[in-house]
């Protein structure tokens, strides 16, 4: 029923942020696939089911309304205040950066979260429901959503969400993609190739008894399965002993320690993979308690080394990030 072939959009981020050139020059691909012509009256749920990549809807209700544009960032948020600084306000403001005359809003979605930082700090942080509710009433007729996911998981899930229960209230909407989305297939870049050498720019030097374990979150999604090809690319890339296991998914922990044990590793440096280094890094892989994973990997007869960093804090990270708004923004603007 789908077309074999991806048609492809190419899309140039000529972005500069406060920390260097962001895709200049490099393409960036949004795609979808195309219908089998054959099929002639494509009903909506189809035409829906095709849509991958960045999204784009068009209300032709709105379409002689005047733009009045805005960029709205989409993150899961934290309520450990020095993380958050460090990494998604300063990837917002890199974003910003890149389109300085446009409105950029951030919005948490873990509600509970935004009701945390209320409380304690008094900071009001909408939610994605609240955020669009406020870009309505404020008179914002295009709206381009990014997302800080990692991948294309539950929290994506809900960013999409997002963007068909509100596309209808806009002239023009864009939904741009997680960093980690397109694997090479069908001609299509590799974003896990790309995110594994600007992963490697943090680790430390491995040797033949170190290894660096790298803590994703998990997830009942399927998208879990990104952290197998990601766990593949890195074995491709030819890093030295680099695991990959998650928090509430598969890989576990006690999948990688056998692995470690096989290979005489008698050294491990702990390494989350999120956006902020928060609860997870702080408690679940860093923490003082016997059941956290530095404790259980000492107990196994490892030295543990911590690096509790969010990928906001790498620079390479947060370049593709920004590369990802720059798609959802571009696509905005294409007529």
């Amino acid at each position: 029923m789908f077309g074999k072939k991806l048609k492809k959009m190419l899309f140039l981020s000529l972005a500069v942020t406060a920390f260097g050139v962001v895709g200049s020059g490099v393409p960036a691909y949004a795609a979808g696939y195309t219908l089998n012509p054959e099929v002639k009256d494509a009903t909506p749920a189809l035409k829906q089911a095709a849509e991958i990549g960045v999204r784009t809807y068009s209300n032709p209700a709105m379409q002689n309304v005047a733009n009045k544009d805005a960029i709205l960032v989409l993150s899961f948020g934290t309520t450990y205040k020095d993380s958050r600084a460090k990494t998604i306000d300063k990837t917002v403001a890199a974003i910003q950066a890149a389109h300085p005359k446009q409105k950029v809003v951030t919005a948490f979605t873990s509600h509970i979260i935004v009701d945390r930082i209320k409380a304690k700090e008094g900071l009001t942080i909408p939610t994605p429901e609240q955020a669009m509710a406020q870009l309505k009433k404020d008179g914002y007729t295009r709206v381009a959503i990014t997302s800080l996911d990692v991948i294309p998981g539950m929290e994506y899930a809900y960013d999409t969400a997002i963007f068909d229960l509100y596309k209808n209230d806009f002239k023009k909407m864009t939904i741009g993609t997680p960093i980690l989305y397109w694997m090479g297939q069908e001609d299509q870049r590799d974003d896990l190739a790309e995110f594994v050498q600007a992963l490697s720019t943090q680790f430390p030097k491995i040797g033949k008894h170190d290894a660096v374990l790298v803590m994703a979150h998990g997830t009942p999604h399927p998208a879990n399965a990104y952290y197998a090809v990601l766990q593949d690319r890195l074995d491709a890339a030819n890093v030295g002993n680099v695991f990959v296991y998650s928090v509430e998914g598969w890989p576990h922990l006690d999948t990688v320690i056998p692995q470690l044990k096989a290979k005489g590793i008698k050294n491990v440096t702990l390494m989350p993979m999120m956006m902020v280094a928060g609860d997870h890094a702080n408690n679940d892989m860093a923490g003082a308690d016997a059941d956290s994973h530095k404790s259980i990997l000492e107990k196994e007869g490892f030295k543990v080394t911590p690096y509790i960093h969010g990928l906001g804090e790498n620079e390479a990270v947060r370049n593709m990030f920004v590369e990802r708004a720059n798609e959802a923004w571009d696509a905005l603007e294409k007529q």
